[in-house]
């Protein structure tokens, strides 16, 4: 048994590694949920948006989409039906950073890109660094985040 020790430690070491959430991933599907959207219908994306576990849910509930309008009231996300119709505007993060605001000042100003902040990371249920990406899309804020 114990030959096969630094086999099994590699495989798994493999094997987490291949779950990391990349920046590229996480990009991707912003927008593969902005094309659902155009597709579908954005009534249509919220409701898939929304649902645990359905397309924009990966990563065991890691990695997710959210959408926000432009005044900062949650239109669909990731997390469940729950976060939906809530204003967040003025939502502090643990350090008290103003994050949707900072996210709608970054989509007012440039209509895309990525803003950190710390969340609470619902695989782990600890405070951690994220990043997210945004992409304006018919004047509401589509993202997905990942953990640092």
């Amino acid at each position: 048994m114990r030959a096969f020790a630094p086999f099994l430690l590699s495989a798994l070491c493999l094997s987490l590694a291949a779950q990391a959430i990349t920046p590229a991933e996480t990009t991707a599907l912003v927008k593969e949920a902005i094309a659902y959207a155009k597709a579908s219908g954005k009534e249509a994306a919220f409701k898939e948006i929304t649902k645990i576990g359905g397309r924009f849910h990966k990563h065991a509930g890691e990695l997710y989409v959210f959408v926000y309008d432009m005044d900062g009231k949650v239109v669909a996300h990731g997390q469940g039906a729950s976060k939906v119709g809530v204003n967040q505007a003025n939502a502090k993060d643990p350090e008290g950073r103003e994050y949707i605001k900072e996210r709608l000042a970054l989509a007012k100003s440039k209509g895309k890109g990525w803003h950190d902040y710390i969340y609470l990371n619902p695989v782990t249920q600890k405070r951690e660094p994220k990043t997210s990406y945004i992409e304006v899309h018919e004047n509401l804020i589509f993202g997905a985040g990942i953990y640092k």
